[in-house]
């Protein structure tokens, strides 16, 4: 874990033909929050409280599993018929002790509420939580920061780390993170609690995210985080024995539970 973001998912740069797109059928959560940001194309979510958002470029969408929600992400109908690209990052954050087995929730924030500022030549979005002063729309549950930024080949940008774990993932470009140099596609993180120090070798497309650490450990097994097993193996049940509620408009399908058995004595994350 790097804070308290447990699973990260660069989706794309993909193209689908006309008459093809995206279909991530109904599915589970638990004691986690999702955050969604794409770079371009655009995702229809469902969930079963009733949301029906189209994602697209620039917005942040916020989705709180807390006690348990089901959602899809397809894509949308004209989308699907003319075809189109698809780029975007999703971020699992595991939720604090206190605020796991909240209601559900689903927000979204337009581009245009998210922070869009200069920092030393690079463009800075301030996508969560706190960063240089400034506070984005979305908070989430627990100390954390994630933010996109655009630095100019030969330009550094400096994230204090305010004792925070930080990590720094490479979308495009190359650059040298503390030190290292970090290619395209991979991902750098910082020693616990320090700062980041970003220096573009090129013009360079980056994510930056962390927060505080949670001092118990947590366990993350398919689409269920939590900090104990016995509570994983309850959804489990729930999602088999079809407990959870349906989707108001997407019913007919569902993802079935992988047969992958939770290990018998789990230490520290399951993977």
């Amino acid at each position: 874990m790097v804070g308290p973001f447990i699973f990260f998912d660069h989706m794309g740069p993909a193209v689908f033909a006309p008459g093809q797109g995206l279909d991530v059928r109904p599915h589970p959560h638990i004691n986690l929050a999702t955050v969604t940001y794409l770079f371009s194309g655009s995702i229809f979510h469902r969930d079963h409280l009733g949301s029906a958002q189209l994602i697209e470029p620039g917005a942040i969408n916020w989705m709180t599993a807390g006690s348990g929600i089901v959602h899809s992400e397809r894509s949308a109908p004209e989308v699907r018929k003319s075809g189109g690209p698809l780029h975007g990052i999703q971020l699992w954050v595991a939720l604090p002790k206190e605020h796991e087995e909240i209601a559900p929730s689903f927000t979204h924030h337009p581009a245009a509420s998210i922070p869009d500022f200069e920092e030393n030549g690079s463009r800075v979005r301030l996508l969560v939580g706190e960063a240089f002063g400034r506070l984005s729309p979305e908070r989430g549950h627990s100390d954390l920061i994630y933010l996109e930024a655009r630095i100019p080949g030969g330009r550094t940008l400096k994230i204090p780390s305010g004792k925070r774990d930080l990590a720094a993932y490479i979308v495009g470009g190359a650059a040298l993170v503390n030190g290292a140099h970090i290619q395209a596609t991979s991902m750098a993180i910082g020693h616990p609690g320090g700062d980041l120090e970003i220096t573009a070798a090129e013009d360079s497309h980056i994510m930056v995210f962390g927060g505080s650490p949670f001092p118990e450990q947590r366990l993350i097994w398919w689409n269920f985080v939590a900090r104990t097993r016995e509570r994983i193996e309850e959804a489990q049940t729930q999602w088999r024995e079809g407990r959870f509620p349906k989707i108001p408009g997407d019913e007919a399908e569902f993802i079935p539970l992988p047969d992958d058995p939770l290990p018998a004595n789990p230490k520290g994350t399951i993977l």
